[in-house]
């Protein structure tokens, strides 16, 4: 049974025909519609957490290629809680041909997968949000038309996107350049097992925001606070100022770097209005690539 919980569990040349593939889809897509390949097929949609761009990228996906998506809502099982992971992984897989969990936890999505009859798509979880990353790669992937050789530097709050671009950096054979306030950078473990996939050279920690994007061909940020932080905010909010992504910071990289962030956004904390919507912003292509990126995990998982 083969999951998609985590990139580091896939080959590099797995995850480059996952994006192959939602190249092709899209383009199918776009000009005439995607033949319905998941006829028959049906996914659960289990959520913990509030979602716009998981839940309608996942329905729309399934749809598309001819599929149905079910979406439950976190009162309707209280995964955990009204009932154990184990007993709601096998009464799906007895329901449908595939789950998306988008969870707190990420040994929630783990313990699905373990139990699971049917394969199990993590939608995001504190650990890791391994479809961001695959959308995240597809955006890049169609602005330079390479991935090896590029490099990214991700600013503010080393968080489960961080972690997922980092082990997607390994996987792809990009340079990952990783700026963060003391207390909220990147754990040892994490860069190890990066390392242990692409070589120490993947990452490069780098104290200075604008030394971190002075050779960057993409600038990645993200909220300051996540889901479940709300409580750190202010405190955060005294915190990431120096690393927000604003016109002055981008004025230290490239004329070809493109801006991106995994939304949603809190313009004027983490990003400003002027660079999301500007001429080097990808946040609403790279927000639509959920969709395709998806779609080629979906017909890889369930066909």
């Amino acid at each position: 049974m083969r999951h998609f919980l985590d990139l580091a569990d896939w080959s590099s040349e797995e995850l480059m025909r996952l994006i192959d593939e939602a190249v092709f889809l899209k383009k199918e897509f776009r000009t005439g519609g995607n033949r319905p390949i998941l006829q028959g097929k049906s996914l659960a949609m289990v959520f913990q957490k509030p979602s716009l761009r998981t839940r309608v990228s996942f329905e729309m996906g399934m749809q598309q290629l001819g599929g149905y998506a079910l979406y439950i809502s976190p009162n309707e099982i209280g995964l955990g809680k009204r009932e154990s992971i184990a007993d709601v992984a096998r009464v799906l897989g007895g329901y449908v041909n595939g789950v998306m969990a988008r969870v707190f936890a990420h040994e929630h999505v783990t313990e699905l997968a373990k139990w699971s009859p049917v394969p199990i798509i993590n939608g995001l979880s504190d650990y890791n949000h391994p479809c961001q990353a695959m959308a995240d790669v597809l955006t890049i992937y169609e602005e330079f038309g390479q991935l090896k050789g590029l490099t990214l530097a991700y600013l503010g709050d080393s968080n489960n996107v961080t972690r997922s671009l980092l082990f997607a950096a390994a996987k792809f054979g990009f340079k990952m350049v990783v700026s963060s306030p003391a207390g909220y950078a990147l754990d040892e473990e994490t860069l190890d097992k990066a390392a242990g996939i692409g070589g120490y050279q993947v990452v490069q920690l780098v104290s200075d925001p604008q030394e971190a994007v002075r050779n960057a061909d993409v600038i990645y940020t993200d909220t300051w606070t996540s889901m479940g932080q709300e409580e750190e905010a202010e405190q955060r909010r005294k915190v990431f100022p120096p690393y927000q992504v604003n016109y002055p910071l981008l004025q230290m990289a490239s004329a070809h770097t493109i801006v991106m962030h995994c939304l949603p956004a809190h313009r004027g904390e983490e990003i400003t209005d002027s660079v999301a919507d500007g001429p080097q912003s990808r946040l609403f292509p790279q927000a639509e690539n959920r969709l395709h990126a998806q779609k080629a995990i979906l017909v890889q998982l369930l066909r």
